[in-house]
């Protein structure tokens, strides 16, 4: 990795500290420039240079997110359309698609410097027609402008009409997204191998009622007749979009890949995550999860009489 340069994306207020300090030390040893966007990089301190947002995405080789799955997704936006591997180290809440702890931190970068990992490909939805194009590799959220006002949208697929909703809200996710709002509001959990798109309503009054899973290569456009529109986009980005404008969004695969070391621990983790989401883990599946090494343990301590050992 010499003569490469690593981008740096953080969580906006999360103490990243100890991982930035982490981060330089190692790649100083192996001549590689550390950046962030310029707001990051005034906070981060020595060894991280200053590189405007214009710039960050064309001249990274690595990008290294800092923060929870929110900030995970704006470096995977950063990015999006470009090989760059992007590496998550946990410093939010859940973290569904984070593998690296803090703790794991100096291991993780051994294994990257030696190219001991692989890639996961991570498809996005593409916003069009209210402008220039907008991505989102979790969910696009429709909702009304007025609070407490539900939204109606009619939708066509593939230019067929298909009905309309009239609800609170319509999620539209990917197979990522679909463990979020989308998975909230009572839509399928989708496989990320599964290229697909998931449309579901929020507390649905009539029309569409029921969540509806497609194919990644339909398209599905969206109209609110005679009202205004927002759409929120990962969170991140909100758009008010004006009556009968028609919201064209597409899957566009392989949009951004992100670094995996270990697929079978990343897979046990989000179990336990899913867990914590109200999907039920019976207590022999929950040992499984734990650490072979802390099942050891925990039995030695079981095998030690109440009034201590003989």
């Amino acid at each position: 990795m010499g003569n490469r340069v690593l981008g740096l994306v953080v969580h906006p207020r999360n103490d990243v500290s100890e991982s930035v300090a982490t981060v330089t030390a190692l790649a100083g040893e192996h001549g590689i420039r550390v950046v962030a966007r310029p707001p990051d990089a005034a906070r981060l301190g020595p060894g991280v240079e200053p590189l405007d947002e214009d710039k960050f995405a064309d001249q990274v080789d690595f990008v290294f997110s800092l923060g929870g799955d929110g900030t995970m997704l704006g470096a995977m936006r950063l990015v999006a359309g470009r090989p760059t591997p992007v590496l998550g180290v946990n410093h939010g809440n859940i973290g569904f698609l984070i593998e690296v702890t803090p703790r794991e931190l100096p291991r993780a970068l051994d294994r990257l410097i030696a190219g001991d990992f692989s890639l996961e490909p991570h498809s996005c939805l593409e916003l069009t027609g209210p402008g220039d194009a907008a991505l989102a590799f979790n969910d696009v959220v429709l909702t009304a402008t007025t609070p407490w006002t539900a939204v109606s949208l009619d939708l066509e697929i593939n230019d067929v009409k298909h009905g309309y909703y009239r609800s609170d809200a319509v999620v539209v996710c990917t197979p990522t997204g679909s463990t979020a709002y989308n998975y909230a509001a009572g839509g399928p959990i989708i496989s990320p191998s599964a290229p697909l798109i998931g449309l579901t309503p929020v507390a649905p009054m009539s029309g569409i009622s029921r969540p509806i899973v497609l194919g990644g290569d339909e398209t599905v456009l969206l109209r609110a007749p005679g009202r205004e529109t927002r759409l929120s986009l990962d969170g991140a980005t909100v758009l008010t979009i004006a009556p009968d404008t028609d919201m064209v969004l597409r899957m566009r695969a392989n949009a951004a890949n992100v670094v995996r070391f270990d697929q079978n621990t990343h897979g046990a983790r989000a179990r336990v995550k899913l867990s914590v989401l109200d999907l039920p883990l019976r207590p022999d599946q929950l040992v499984e999860l734990v650490p072979e090494e802390l099942r050891d343990r925990a039995r030695r301590l079981t095998d030690v009489p109440a009034d201590g050992p003989a």
